[in-house]
């Protein structure tokens, strides 16, 4: 192995965490250098939420052109075309890439595409050749989860081929119930497949209040999709046109497409044997991210937790910052905000009420139904707000989790965010007014009836 070149700041990994470290440090003065083996943005931008986000909106384009005669247009829906869909995702993904390529050059990183590997000792080993730092981010990322027994290849696919399917499935088995598994049955329902969700756990977002689960659920059912929660897959067989799946009920299941949505599981091969400590694939780190080798930091999807490309970036630019000593704070994990982008849209922040009556004595709730909202039966979507408070619902405590289910309901988690995470009495929120009609009404109607003023009626 050959010496080749030495950083005040070592990045492994280029997506979203391994890219915001290294486009802060830059920022504060330190030299960088970020190791890649594919493209920057990582799976984020190439393979998880631009593209994914990208399909969920020509999906709701669908929706919107078969019911345009309920809007008083004249319109009509043709079909699919796969190939324009897809040529519309990737102008995206393209444009966002070349513009962080850009702006990466700009902040003077110095980029080395090649697989890297962690040694130990702040080096990592690109192809033979070996870098190091006075301080190494790793930030490698995750992959789809695989379940034992169930290869991938042909008609069983994860998120990764799914993104690239050619063709509208005429049917979906969908064997996961979390954020991944929901958005693509959602967007696959809107596109004409026929779906059918599997889950081994009792329901849909699991790690979700179980209020928005069951609006999630219902909403789903109500546009024809077909929902199996605690069961399990025990065989997967696939044929030239189809795939059977076998249930631990001994219930057998047909479709032409299965897709694998198991959640993910971070990239770690190879650290272990390097020196650091892990915990179920993820890198073991304290407080401030710090790993068992001093000035070696493991970031994103590596560290334990939701694997949300904005949990990343803050790790980053904690990480830089902490680096420059510039004594960063690190948000709470409960106050990630957090959005599955399906039809209609599940955003939440702070704690569920099964989490808030365990950690306070005393807990009260509001729930709002968009029913009463003017924006939302303008977009024809259903759902609602739930507000958590600790304390009696009136002359309570700070606002303690919020919970949104219906279409759009993810533009209205940064407000929900700050109420949250500046501990907001309802009354503090009440005097501040809210556009109408705009669906942020709904939130503030909820703030309005935990402060003892409701204006409609509230559960």
């Amino acid at each position: 192995m050959t010496q080749r070149q030495h950083a005040d700041v070592l990045v492994l990994g280029g997506g979203p965490a391994g890219y915001s470290c290294a486009l802060r440090a830059s920022q504060l003065g330190l030299s960088v250098l970020m190791i890649e083996s594919d493209q920057l943005g990582g799976t984020c931008l190439h393979r998880g939420c631009i593209p994914t986000k990208a399909l969920l909106h020509a999906a709701e384009v669908a929706d919107i052109t078969r019911d345009a005669n309920t809007f008083g247009i004249r319109a009509r829906f043709d079909g699919v075309d796969m190939a324009g869909v897809h040529a519309y995702k990737e102008s995206l993904v393209s444009r966002l890439h070349k513009g962080l390529e850009e702006l990466v050059a700009r902040r003077k990183v110095v980029v080395v595409r090649g697989a890297g590997h962690y040694l130990g000792e702040h080096a990592v080993d690109v192809e033979g050749m070996v870098y190091t730092g006075d301080a190494v981010v790793l930030a490698t990322g995750s992959a789809p989860r695989q379940i034992p027994g169930i290869p991938i290849a042909g008609r069983i696919v994860t998120s990764d081929q799914a993104l690239q399917l050619q063709y509208v499935p005429a049917s979906v088995i969908v064997l996961g119930g979390g954020v991944i598994g929901v958005e693509f049955a959602s967007l696959w329902a809107s596109l004409g497949s026929t779906v059918t969700i599997v889950e081994s756990l009792p329901r849909l977002l699991a790690a979700e209040d179980s209020w928005s689960s069951e609006a999630l659920e219902r909403a789903l059912r109500r546009r024809g999709l077909t929902i199996r929660t605690g069961v399990t897959v025990t065989e997967a067989v696939q044929d030239a046109d189809s795939v059977a799946v076998t249930l631990d009920s001994g219930a057998v299941l047909s479709a032409q497409v299965l897709l694998i949505a198991a959640g993910r599981e971070p990239r770690s091969a190879g650290l272990a044997a390097a020196g650091l400590a892990i915990d179920r694939g993820y890198v073991c780190v304290d407080e401030r991210l710090a790993t068992t080798h001093a000035g070696v930091y493991a970031i994103g999807d590596l560290v334990a937790g939701p694997a949300l490309a904005h949990r990343g970036f803050a790790h980053g630019l904690f990480v830089a910052e902490e680096i420059a000593k510039r004594q960063p704070v690190l948000v709470a994990e409960h106050l990630i905000p957090r959005v599955t982008y399906s039809a209609p849209e599940v955003a939440s922040v702070g704690l569920t009420e099964v989490a808030a009556r365990e950690q306070y004595r005393d807990v009260s709730t509001s729930v709002y139904n968009l029913a009463g909202n003017g924006k939302s039966q303008i977009l024809r979507t259903c759902g609602g707000v739930k507000v958590i408070r600790r304390g009696p619902k009136e002359g309570g405590g700070p606002v303690v989790g919020i919970h949104c289910v219906g279409d759009r309901m993810g533009e209205l988690i940064g407000e929900a965010q700050l109420i949250v995470g500046w501990e907001a009495l309802p009354g503090d929120v009440r005097p501040f007014l809210h556009a109408h009609p705009t669906q942020n009404e709904a939130l503030g109607e909820s703030m309005l009836a935990l402060a003892g003023a409701p204006l409609y009626q509230h559960s």
